[in-house]
C-alpha cells in the first residue's frame, strides 16, 4: 500500500502497517497450520512438514551469514551474530537446528535423511533459496525488514505447543524443544529489527520497500505450506520430494499384516 499524499508515515503509523501486514498475511492463517495444529493432520503430513520444514530451518543461519558478510558496522556484526549463534549453537550443545532434528527423530524420521535435504519438495526449496537470495542481494533495511516475521511467531510456537502436545503422541518436551526455545529467543531479535526498521525507514519510499520486503517473506511461508497441502493433503507429491516408507526409522516402519507378515518373516 503507498500512501496517496506521497508524506512518510510516523514512526507508529508505519508500526501499525507492519503489524497489519502479519495480522492479514502470516501463515497462522493457512488451513495447514489449522490442520496440523488441530490433530487433523496423519503421520506422514506430519512428517512431511518436519522434512520441508527443515528446508527453511536450515538455511536460516546461511541466510544471516550472508547479511553480515555485507554489514560494514561492527556494532550490527555483533548483535546479528546471535541469531547464527541460536541455530547452529555450540559444537556440543548445538542449536535450533539440532533440535528440529530432535523433533524429526520423534516423529520417526531418521534425522540424518531429514538433513540430507534429499526429501524436501522442488516449490519448498525454490521458495527458501529464493530468500536467502532477497538477504544476500536486497538493500539491508529490506533484509532485516523481512525477517519481522518474527514478530508474529511467538502466537503460532504457542498455538503449535499446545496443539502437538494436545492430539499427538509423540509431542514431549524433547521433541517440542525447538518452540519452546523460540519463545525466548524471538523476542530480542524482534525488539533489534523492528527497531532499525522503524529508525532507519524515514522516507515514504523506504517504508514501502520494507513492506514490500514483510509481505515478500510471508509469501515466502506461505509457498511452503501451499506447496504441502498440494502434495500431501491433496496428494500430488511432485517427483523427487520425499514418499512415506522413505526415511524411516525401523520402529516407524508398521510391522506387515497376514500373508504379506508370513512371507518376510
Amino acid at each position: 500500500m503507498k500512501l496517496a499524499d506521497h508524506r512518510a508515515q510516523t514512526r507508529a503509523e508505519f508500526h501499525e502497517r507492519l503489524r497489519r501486514i502479519g495480522a492479514e498475511r502470516y501463515h497462522d492463517r493457512h488451513p495447514f497450520h489449522k490442520r496440523l495444529h488441530g490433530g487433523e493432520c496423519t503421520p506422514d503430513e506430519v512428517r512431511a512438514w518436519v522434512i520441508n520444514r527443515w528446508q527453511y530451518q536450515s538455511r536460516i543461519p546461511m541466510k544471516d551469514a550472508a547479511f553480515l558478510s555485507r554489514v560494514d558496522d561492527p556494532q550490527l556484526r555483533r548483535i546479528w551474530r546471535s541469531r547464527i549463534e541460536d541455530h547452529d549453537g555450540g559444537v556440543d550443545e548445538g542449536g535450533g537446528i539440532r533440535r528440529w532434528l530432535a523433533l524429526a527423530r520423534a516423529v520417526g524420521l531418521d534425522p540424518d535423511y531429514v538433513a540430507s535435504g534429499a526429501g524436501v519438495m522442488p516449490a519448498t526449496r525454490f521458495a527458501v533459496d529464493a530468500y536467502v537470495r532477497f538477504v544476500r542481494d536486497m538493500p539491508l533495511l529490506d533484509a532485516v525488514a523481512a525477517s519481522l516475521t518474527e514478530m508474529f511467531a511467538p502466537k503460532i510456537h504457542a498455538e503449535r505447543i499446545e496443539g502437538l502436545l494436545k492430539h499427538y503422541d509423540f509431542a514431549d518436551d524433547t521433541s517440542l524443544a525447538y518452540f519452546r526455545k523460540r519463545l525466548a529467543e524471538a523476542p530480542k531479535d524482534v525488539e533489534f529489527g523492528l527497531n532499525y526498521v522503524l529508525d532507519h525507514a524515514d522516507t515514504l519510499e523506504k517504508q514501502d520497500a520494507a513492506a514490500a520486503a514483510l509481505i515478500f517473506k510471508t509469501d515466502v511461508l506461505w509457498a511452503q505450506l501451499d506447496a504441502l497441502w498440494h502434495g500431501y493433503v491433496q496428494g500430488n507429491i511432485p517427483h523427487g520430494a520425499w514418499r512415506p516408507t522413505e526415511g524411516l526409522l525401523a520402529a516407524a516402519i508398521p510391522e506387515p499384516a497376514g500373508p504379506e507378515r508370513a512371507a518376510v518373516s
